[in-house]
């Protein structure tokens, strides 16, 4: 089947008769859902809808964590032509209120009793017509999800009014309104069509062998880009997708759907890799964890081209160590892929070091959003891979990332002057700085926007010099700072558990996070740290002084994006009397290290 519109994605689902199209935790059991069963939930659900007067164009808004009848929703609009507006669940009311007023959504979807009240309390605010509850919850201003229909869903036969209108919708016509998630500022809705991401959808995934037997989990939040456009490749070429709410459930889930595929971003890769360490061996500082991971750098190369090296060593090294990290993961997974934000090298290193090939990719919601990735056939580590075959990318004067073509997005939602701004001659601007190597691999170096520039006018990108510093399992946040200072310094957000351990293991007394970052002993372990990076730096880049905060970054605090992206503004405001105090006593002990 051509892949034209989002609708193509639905039909192809429910032609395949595929018994286990979703799964679906219910207690302890995983329950399947067939193209059958979605066929006529989602038909129950469009019915719904148009007869409330929703059709081509109209805004409809899901706020929920990840469910198959997120999906259903998603479908249900997409048929009728309507415009869906995903909003992440862990948004307050008043940025809920905001999306909705902004898009002019009528009917909202939205997950459980909390989310209810949410929407329930600003309702007054906004233009919600109809609200629609997932969960078997009993309120006069909810609709059950479960109602929508009922008649539709006891039949077996095919709607073909629904089917023909479906059928219809163009290429060129409003397919969904995503808000970016406003790291700088106030989000803007990126308007992406039906062909927007169809086009995406039939090249980002062609060159991997994916197909029906495989098992996926969808975890990342479906009101980010990348989750949707997962969801929808996966569903497109009949991967059965074990739906999961909440990322802490994923050590879980892993071992009971034992995915084939796993699609993660570097925050989750993270995750993953320090307990793996942990758990492999116990001791991950053991001579033995030294030597199995040097086995495996030894014979990286091969397994980045995607060979499973033969001597004696790394088949040891992998019976007692690599395969224990995979059993942790399943045991079945065979294609590793990363998004959303730059991995690392040193993260990607370690898994290549492990056996593992994670082919990382890059885009943007308004690119719908891949723009490159790395593939089974074409993988180059430290790259973002080569820029899809349907896109044209180039590099700008200032090294800023351009790229045009089918995937890309026409304008933000009710904003003509930054649609102009997104643009030059045509070509969308995507704020990353970066570049082309001579075998045709993009790779992204920061966000033009994040880029620090010291006093001394020497620019510093931040985000390799954080993930470098986050590869170690006392990090969990970095943040380098210096603009328009005489030098670079960082500001660190530990990772508490593990810092609490080795406190305990140093006999070190402490009451409260804030005691413990402020002990000489922890402040020591942690320069030492930033000094070891410091010998891999630039004069320039190196980080002079160090800031530890009792704090762990969230979204729900503000400082990650609900997609967990830092938000430096937001950083920089709430430890701005700590980070001008530190300078103000560097100046004070003298002339400071010039850049």
């Amino acid at each position: 089947m051509s892949l034209r519109t989002l609708n193509d994605v639905f039909f192809a689902v429910v032609e395949r008769e595929h018994p286990k199209v979703m799964l679906q935790r219910r207690g302890e059991v995983w329950v399947p859902l067939s193209s059958e069963t979605i066929y006529q939930r989602v038909a129950a659900t469009a019915n719904a809808l148009r007869g409330w007067g929703v059709g081509r164009g109209e805004r409809v808004a899901i706020l929920s964590e990840n469910r198959p009848e997120w999906t259903i929703a998603d479908f249900a609009s997409l048929l009728l032509g309507a415009v869906t507006v995903p909003i992440y669940a862990t948004l307050t009311a008043e940025q809920t209120a905001h999306i909705l007023r902004d898009s002019g959504a009528r009917v909202i979807f939205l997950s459980t009793e909390i989310q209810l009240q949410k929407v329930l309390s600003i309702r007054e605010q906004t233009p919600v017509e109809k609200v629609v509850v997932m969960d078997a919850v009993e309120n006069p201003g909810a609709v059950r999800m479960q109602d929508l229909g009922s008649e539709v869903r006891q039949s077996a036969e095919r709607d073909p009014q629904l089917e023909a209108s479906a059928r219809a919708i163009g290429p060129d016509e409003l397919a969904t309104i995503i808000y970016t998630s406003g790291t700088t500022g106030a989000p803007k809705g990126v308007m992406l069509t039906h062909g927007n991401m169809a086009s995406n959808l039939a090249c980002s995934l062609a060159d991997f062998a994916v197909q029906p037997a495989d098992v996926s989990i969808s975890f990342l939040p479906l009101s980010h880009v990348t989750a949707r456009h997962v969801d929808f490749a996966m569903l497109y070429r009949g991967v059965t997708l074990a739906y999961l709410p909440f990322v802490n459930q994923l050590p879980r889930a892993l071992l009971e759907v034992k995915p084939t595929v796993f699609v993660g971003v570097r925050r989750v890769y993270e995750k993953i890799h320090f307990p793996s360490e942990q758990t492999a061996t116990g001791f991950p500082n053991s001579a033995f964890y030294r030597w199995a991971v040097s086995v495996g750098r030894e014979h990286q190369s091969e397994v980045l081209a995607g060979r499973t090296p033969e001597t004696h060593a790394w088949r040891l090294a992998n019976r007692l160590l690599y395969s224990k990290v995979r059993a942790g993961l399943g045991g079945r997974l065979a294609i590793f892929i990363s998004g959303g934000a730059p991995l690392g090298r040193d993260l990607a290193e370690w898994y290549a070091d492990i056996g593992i090939r994670i082919h990382e990719g890059y885009g943007l919601t308004e690119t719908s959003p891949v723009i490159a990735v790395n593939t089974p056939q074409a993988h180059k580590i430290g790259t973002v891979g080569k820029p899809l075959p349907n896109l044209e990318v180039r590099i700008a004067s200032d090294g800023e990332v351009l790229v045009r073509g089918p995937s890309v997005f026409k304008q933000y939602w009710n904003k003509p002057k930054e649609t102009e701004d997104a643009f030059v001659d045509g070509w969308f601007k995507t704020g990353d700085i970066g570049n082309l190597d001579a075998d045709g691999f993009l790779s992204i170096t920061d966000r033009k926007k994040d880029l620090i520039k010291t006093s001394g006018g020497k620019f510093i990108a931040p985000q390799p010099i954080e993930n470098s510093l986050k590869h170690n399992p006392l990090i969990a946040e970095a943040v380098v700072l210096g603009e328009k200072r005489k030098f670079p310094s960082v500001l660190i957000s530990p990772n508490f558990p593990l810092l609490e351990d080795w406190a305990r293991s140093h006999d070190l007394p402490f009451n409260s996070r804030a005691e413990l970052v402020a002990k000489p002993e922890v402040r020591v372990l942690y320069e030492g740290i930033v000094e070891e990076l410091n010998q891999n730096l630039a004069r320039f880049e190196k980080l002079k002084r160090v800031i530890l905060v009792a704090d762990e970054f969230s979204a729900e605090n503000g400082t990650l994006t609900a997609s967990m992206k830092l938000r430096r503004k937001v950083v920089a405001e709430r430890y701005q009397r700590q980070i001008d105090e530190m300078y103000a006593l560097a100046e004070a002990a003298g002339p400071g290290p010039q850049n």
